[in-house]
């Protein structure tokens, strides 16, 4: 247990000094086996883990729904999903603010990324928002807690990642997020719609749409409709596999921009190159993330964890509540990836051995997450709307997600307290 504690420590370290996490990971494991099993063993250890990951068939579910959001996000589907909804919501109080969060909750059905879905809403929205007289703290808010919803709503990077390390079906995981996620966007409306009705200086009312203008908004927004009930009903109902599932859905979105004359070959350079250098990131982290589990249970540390948990009094719910605490706590100082890469080995066979489902345990942890998202000090969303929007103080984006924070903490308690609000729709899909 003492070499699985000093390797725990040194990546948390190296974690809080901004050293790249895949580095953490890969070194900090590979001599941590080293150490106790010698460099012959860790180097064999290393070998393995890498070509169980490069050949396995759940793994390429990753570059592929990458691909997809990035031909769909490159090629103007958030401006046409902005532009509907705006055509329906707009004229209400806070209404541009109503429209953004409705279009980072449809983006992110196709993204599967916080980071990317908050930078693109920060050019799409944010200045529609300023030109009615939105206030800076409501405006940016607004994108910075839409942006979450990518780690949560299907195709969630996030939920693949949590699948490929703890061995849950990744398909079933999607499934799950889709209530959650839903009530994630009611409640983040119902923050908007409260703020407008107590502060309305923030949230001026915009333009109205005549109807012709309303349907015509709509004729955007079709492929992106069509991929999410092509991709998700086909899951649900078994036709494919969430990997055959992201290789229809990037083939589709690709066929699709070439049909609306939106791709060009300088254009598909750029999104296949971008794909490609996200996956390897994304893969190298993985590798990392595997061989520090390997070091973990060979260390005897989660064995050690859960006997200490036992022998402590703590019952079942007061166990997942002192791991949601923890979560918290590291996500104000830690990116979501890496408290999920560095923890989800250690607390998994906890939960496993308190009787808890898996499923609904990742949609608990990637809530938690989205939360770590937007809290200070570091909120990674919050940083990436700040390097867009440089105009914008950072107190001023914190002020205006306390609300968000709010209704996020009430989401997360509703869904530890009732399990079935994500686990239903995964019972009706078995």
């Amino acid at each position: 247990m003492t070499l699985g504690l000093i390797a725990l420590a040194l990546v948390l370290v190296l974690a809080f000094l901004r050293v790249p996490l895949a580095f953490s990971l890969l070194t900090v494991s590979f001599f941590g086996i080293a150490w106790d099993y010698g460099y012959s063993t860790s180097i064999t250890m290393l070998s393995m883990t890498i070509s169980e990951a490069v050949f396995s068939y759940d793994l390429a579910v990753v570059p592929l729904f990458i691909l997809m959001g990035n031909i769909l996000s490159k090629t103007g589907i958030a401006a046409d999903l902005f532009r509907a909804a705006n055509a329906y919501l707009g004229r209400v109080r806070g209404g541009l603010a109503l429209s953004t969060m409705v279009t980072c909750a449809g983006f992110s059905a196709v993204c599967g990324s916080s980071l990317a879905t908050a930078a693109t809403m920060s050019k799409v929205a944010y200045p529609s928002m300023k030109k009615y007289g939105y206030s800076d703290s409501l405006a940016s808010a607004s994108i910075a807690a839409g942006g979450t919803l990518g780690i949560l709503i299907p195709p969630s990077i996030i939920l693949m990642i949590y699948g490929i390390l703890t061995q849950t079906n990744i398909g079933e995981l999607f499934i799950a997020g889709v209530v959650p996620g839903m009530l994630g966007v009611g409640l983040y409306l119902l923050a908007i719609y409260i703020v407008a009705i107590f502060k309305p200086e923030h949230a001026p009312r915009g333009e109205g749409s005549t109807i012709q203008e309303k349907i015509a908004s709509l004729k955007g927004v079709w492929p992106f409709f069509m991929l999410f009930f092509l991709i998700f009903g086909g899951i649900y109902a078994k036709f494919f596999t969430p990997t055959e599932a992201a290789g229809m859905g990037a083939g589709f979105a690709l066929i699709i921009s070439l049909v609306q004359r939106r791709m060009s070959w300088s254009a598909f350079r750029h999104i296949f190159l971008d794909s490609a250098f996200t996956s390897v990131m994304l893969y190298t982290v993985l590798f990392g993330a595997m061989l520090f589990a390997k070091l973990v249970s060979f260390s005897g540390l989660a064995e050690g964890i859960l006997d200490a948990v036992q022998s402590s009094g703590l019952s079942s719910y007061e166990l997942i509540a002192a791991i949601m605490l923890i979560f918290l706590l590291l996500g104000c100082v830690m990116d979501s990836l890496a408290i999920i890469l560095i923890c989800v080995p250690l607390f998994v066979p906890l939960v496993t051995a308190n009787g808890f489902d898996l499923v609904w345990f990742g949609i608990v942890v990637v809530v938690v997450t989205e939360i770590a998202l937007i809290t200070p000090p570091i909120g990674m969303n919050v940083f990436v709307l700040k390097a867009t929007l440089p105009n914008v103080a950072f107190q001023d984006i914190f002020k205006g997600l306390i609300p968000f924070i709010t209704v996020d903490l009430l989401r997360l308690i509703l869904l530890i307290a009732f399990p079935s609000i994500s686990l239903t729709l995964v019972g009706m899909m078995n």
